[in-house]
């Protein structure tokens, strides 16, 4: 397990236009490259897998015209960091998707790209029921005779009949909850491991605002606040002179232990809901002392992965987020 200290991380996916077609000698030089197309009926769970893929770690893009492909993976390849796993989302919302895959398929698979075709459906009424509940309109439904749902369904399941035939995988998702689906998927595109969780424990003031983000809130506040000490005031809770003193006051112990024990059950609840994200934020005053040293501490239990955890988190992130504000 790693543990890092950061502030915070941000991701600017770029999308490109260019030929068709992958080239032979990116391909060659990149033989770990696998391409996964998602396609399948409309609400029958391709958003839902979208996600899923993408928290898995593949390279996302929705809707890319079936001849740009290959310019993608040519793109991809060299990238820094290189894009090893690309997930394309094709529907019929796009005009560019006649049905037909079977010529980029070959096309990649003959370059030795690992190229697998994930086709999604669901029984009639179920995608009728999914619709209704959304309050959506069905992308082929205008394009059918009557112009009902059950007519854009149906012209659907027509014009991919031979997708989902040649596909590799079909998931039936009519019986499925998010939670079972997005289960299975991790089973077919995951790298095998359990699912893995970042937690971010965050330190703060009460008095510059609750984080928003938080998913658990935890309040230091009861423990003595060691700005009243002049030695103390201009430490930190980084530094051992605070934490030492904030960690022995009586009640600090038994409070960290229990916050480590419902961090860990929370985790594998969210583990178990397909969650892949936490954030704990630990609140004193100002977020100078005593929620810094304890969001020290706790990062530091959770890195040791003790208690029980039946998968502890690849990453622990401790983040300070108003220290060195005042």
């Amino acid at each position: 397990m790693t543990r890092v200290e950061a502030n915070n991380t941000a991701g600017d996916p770029r999308q490109t236009e260019g030929r068709a077609g992958p080239s032979s000698a990116v391909a060659a030089a990149n033989p770990q490259v696998e391409v996964v197309i998602v396609t399948g009926l409309s609400g029958a769970g391709r958003g839902t897998a979208a996600r899923v893929l993408e928290d898995l770690g593949w390279y996302v893009t929705d809707n890319l015209p079936p001849e740009l492909i290959g310019r993608m993976v040519d793109l991809g390849a060299p990238a820094a960091p290189p894009i090893r796993s690309l997930a394309l989302v094709m529907d019929v919302r796009s005009r560019f998707f006649t049905g037909d895959l079977s010529v980029v398929t070959e096309q990649l698979r003959k370059l030795g790209i690992e190229t697998r075709v994930l086709f999604l459906e669901a029984s009639d009424d179920v995608l009728i029921r999914r619709f209704g509940f959304a309050r959506r309109r069905h992308p082929l439904q205008s394009e059918s005779k009557d112009g009902t749902l059950s007519s854009g369904i149906a012209a659907e399941r027509i014009r991919l009949s031979a997708v989902k035939t040649a596909a590799d995988l079909v998931i039936d998702t009519t019986e499925l909850s998010i939670h079972q689906l997005h289960r299975k998927l991790e089973e077919a595109f995951g790298d095998g491991a359990p699912s893995a969780l970042q937690l971010t424990v965050q330190s703060f003031g009460f008095k510059h605002g609750v984080p928003l983000d938080a998913d658990m809130v935890l309040d230091v506040r009861f423990l003595p606040n060691p700005h009243w000490i002049p030695e103390l005031r201009e430490h930190t809770g980084q530094e051992s002179v605070v934490s030492e003193y904030v960690l022995s006051r009586p009640g600090a112990a038994d409070y960290l232990r229990t916050c480590h024990h419902l961090v860990e059950l929370t985790m594998n609840g969210y583990r178990q809901e397909g969650k892949r994200y936490m954030t704990v934020a630990v609140g004193c005053t100002g977020g100078r002392h005593r929620s810094v040293a304890i969001a020290e501490a706790l990062g530091e239990l959770m890195s040791e992965g003790t208690g029980g955890s039946e998968g502890p988190a690849d990453v622990v992130r401790v983040v300070h987020r108003d220290l060195g504000r005042e």
